[in-house]
Formats: C-alpha cells, sequence, structure tokens
C-alpha cells in the first residue's frame, strides 16, 4: 500500500512534467523563413511548425540602412520645402509664396511632400495623428504652441531641438527651448509612423 501511494505522485509528475513542444508565432507572414520540426508524443506522431527568424549580418545591415534611408529622404523632402518657401512672409490665413500661415505651412508641407492630407487650422490639425511627448519628438512631428490667450501656431519638428514653421518674421527654423516658445509648448503630434 505503502509503495502505491508513492508510485501515484511520482507517475503523475511524471505525465504532468510532458509538455506540448513550442510553437512560435507564425512570422511567415512578415518574410521570415521558417524550419519544419517533427516531435514524437505517446499518443503518435505530431507534425508541427516551428518559425524562427533567419537572418543573416547582410540582411540586418540592409534592414538599418533602409531604415537609415526612409530618415534621410524624410528630412530631404521636408528640406526641399524650406528652401522653396524660406523667403515667404507671413501672413494671417495666407496659403501662397505671396503669404502664408503657420497651418497652411505645415498643411502644404505633408500634402505636397508626402501626399498626406491634414486639415487646415491649428485647431484641427491637434486632433490627428498619435499624441506624442516632448520628450518622444521625431523628424516631421508638429508641434504645438499657445502663443496667446486664443492664439495656437503649429510647426514641424526637424531634430537637434528645432522646428520650422511659419512665424511672424516668415518661414524658418526656431529653437524649441527658446524662452518663448518652450514656455508656449502645448502638445506634440505624429503624423507620419
Amino acid at each position: 500500500m505503502k509503495k502505491s501511494l508513492l508510485f501515484i505522485p511520482m507517475a503523475l509528475l511524471f505525465i504532468g512534467c510532458q509538455r506540448e513542444p513550442v510553437v512560435y508565432v507564425d512570422l511567415k507572414e512578415k518574410g521570415i523563413q521558417a524550419k519544419q520540426e517533427q516531435t514524437t508524443k505517446l499518443q503518435g506522431t505530431k507534425e508541427n511548425i516551428v518559425y524562427e527568424p533567419i537572418i543573416t549580418p547582410e540582411d540586418y545591415k540592409k534592414m538599418l540602412q533602409d531604415e537609415e534611408e526612409t530618415s534621410i529622404d524624410m528630412n530631404k523632402a521636408f528640406m526641399d520645402f524650406y528652401n522653396e518657401w524660406k523667403h515667404v512672409k507671413y501672413r494671417l490665413g495666407g496659403n501662397s509664396k505671396r503669404g502664408i500661415d503657420c497651418s497652411a505651412f505645415t498643411q502644404r508641407v505633408y500634402k505636397e511632400k508626402f501626399d498626406v492630407k491634414i486639415p487646415r487650422t491649428t485647431r484641427t490639425q491637434v486632433k490627428v495623428g498619435k499624441e506624442i511627448k516632448k520628450s518622444q519628438l521625431e523628424l516631421g512631428d508638429l508641434i504645438f504652441f499657445k502663443t496667446g490667450k486664443v492664439d495656437r501656431h503649429v510647426g514641424v519638428y526637424m531634430g537637434n531641438g528645432e522646428f520650422m514653421h511659419a512665424s511672424i518674421k516668415g518661414v524658418k527654423f526656431t529653437k524649441v527651448d527658446k524662452p518663448f516658445y518652450k514656455k508656449a509648448y502645448w502638445t506634440s503630434r505624429r503624423i507620419i509612423y
């Protein structure tokens, strides 16, 4: 009797320790190669597919380079737009090279360079995309400021603590931490992600 009481827990422990083989997430959809694996069970044979990421050092370098090129392309697109508009003066309600306001400037850059439609006004632009923290700003994010009791301002973050915008002094680059803008900072939105 004592032997059977000892044998039952041991048998249960042995049976409980048998586990199903791990089946990984199907990475085939992402273009990652898969290998098949045969697994034998007590009940018979069952075939499972185990997906393992197989990436060569060359593929990894190419992946990093593609990401870097995308960033460079975005920067080039924004800089090309800036160079086309840098001598244009500010005009409230303006939307041409005779004069442009901040929200028309951001609307035009996204439409002309990325074929992305965003609303016309600062108050409607602040509702599109994904809200992000100031510390998370990346190239191309919209950055918003409360410049008066009812006045709002928007620009495009360009990296290195700068944003481009149609300011009252015309289209230009400005430091985000310039005292006026640091105090007036409102929120940021990611449009392209």
